[in-house]
């Protein structure tokens, strides 16, 4: 089989990779996007996030695409309420129109970033196994497929299990003690009145310091939830998430002393639950300059949700990555210098923001806490 070389590969077709493949093409430096999936609709991509004035939006802008993300904006979606686990409201704020943090749809962000690429940049069904150095700057990537590619670069923005960062690092993400389930509740308007007005039309907390709801009207109408408990790793594998009843059944079961109107998030849920673990990387994570390669996003810096920066940086990464390498044509490692030197204090202060954010929310008396802060911050 032959070996194709490719002068800068990105293995991942997320926010990242796909940032930084647009962000090339708008200087004239093609690139080669090499993912996993094999095609852009095989699953979805998660629900509704903000994009942050100062990372998300920045980069968005240096894509040349700020203006088609305004007509995708979700109305709205920048509404918030706080919740105790009585179902008394602590906190609602109204949308106004005038905050920084517009809501979008991640899937409508990819399909955005995705049709502003060159007929042939994504390679499908390409799942990088390993990638090896040889010398000069240039890597091989092995796929599950038994092909390989060379490339002089090669980057990493395949997520929070890259296969590209060992090249770098020995880190490894590691398990934050939060574990979620994730629910749908299709047509909540129609279907699912109570639970829609439960939630609003922004985004929803509710806590008690061990567990906790977290919730955004999408959209499509539908409502988009994940149960947060504090837990050991091994709690979800108790569950049979195949049996959607006995799934139902098994949560419900650390929410007994919460108000009906949470455990009808539960009961009435469709579809599937789907488990997930919460995982970062050290606070700090950072490696040595090494030739011709390096990381974006969640291979770079993954961390909790719980400030909202992961996306938002993930996108920043790619922008300035491409920003670089253009600036630096003709001298790569300058380009990956210039880049990193930015990438680790700024993701160094967001993933510590995370883990304190963390610590608030499944913490004692969050739902004050969280009341109190949102109070004290500037209204923009």
């Amino acid at each position: 089989m032959t070996t194709a070389h490719h002068p800068i590969a990105i293995i991942g077709a997320g926010l990242s990779g796909l940032t930084l493949a647009r962000v090339l093409h708008t200087h004239g430096i093609p690139a080669t996007v090499f993912d996993l999936e094999s095609d852009r609709h095989v699953r979805t991509q998660g629900g509704m996030f903000d994009i942050h004035e100062d990372s998300g939006q920045v980069a968005l802008r240096a894509a040349g695409l700020y203006e088609p993300f305004r007509a995708i904006v979700h109305p709205g979606g920048q509404a918030m309420r706080l919740l105790d686990r009585d179902a008394a409201v602590a906190l609602q704020e109204e949308d106004d129109g005038t905050g920084d943090r517009p809501e979008a749809d991640r899937g409508q962000l990819r399909d955005l970033l995705l049709d502003s690429l060159p007929d042939g940049t994504i390679r499908w069904s390409a799942k990088a196994t390993g990638a090896r150095a040889f010398g000069d700057g240039r890597h091989e990537v092995s796929f599950a497929d038994g092909s390989t590619i060379t490339t002089d670069l090669l980057v990493g923005a395949d997520g929070a299990w890259s296969r590209i960062r060992p090249l770098l690092s020995p880190a490894r993400p590691a398990y934050t003690g939060i574990s979620f389930v994730e629910l749908d509740l299709l047509e909540a308007d129609i279907r699912h009145p109570g639970s829609a007005a439960l939630i609003g039309g922004g985004f929803f907390i509710a806590l008690d310091g061990e567990r906790g709801f977290l919730a955004h009207q999408e959209s499509d109408g539908s409502l988009h939830v994940y149960s947060a408990l504090r837990t050991g790793h091994d709690w979800l594998d108790g569950i049979d998430f195949t049996d959607p009843a006995a799934a139902k059944a098994a949560l419900l079961a650390h929410f007994t002393d919460w108000d009906t109107a949470f455990k009808t998030l539960i009961t009435e849920a469709d579809g599937p639950l789907v488990p997930r673990h919460i995982h970062a990387l050290p606070v700090g994570h950072s490696w040595p300059r090494v030739p011709g390669v390096t990381l974006l996003g969640d291979a770079a810096h993954l961390m909790s949700p719980f400030a909202g920066e992961g996306a938002n940086l993930a996108m920043l990464d790619g922008a300035e990555l491409g920003q670089a390498i253009a600036d630096h044509r003709g001298n790569m490692e300058a380009a990956l210098a210039a880049y990193e030197k930015a990438l680790f204090p700024r993701s160094e202060a967001s993933a510590a923001e995370s883990a304190a954010s963390l610590e608030l929310m499944f913490g004692p008396d969050p739902v004050t806490r969280l009341a109190r802060m949102f109070a004290d911050q500037p209204q923009t």
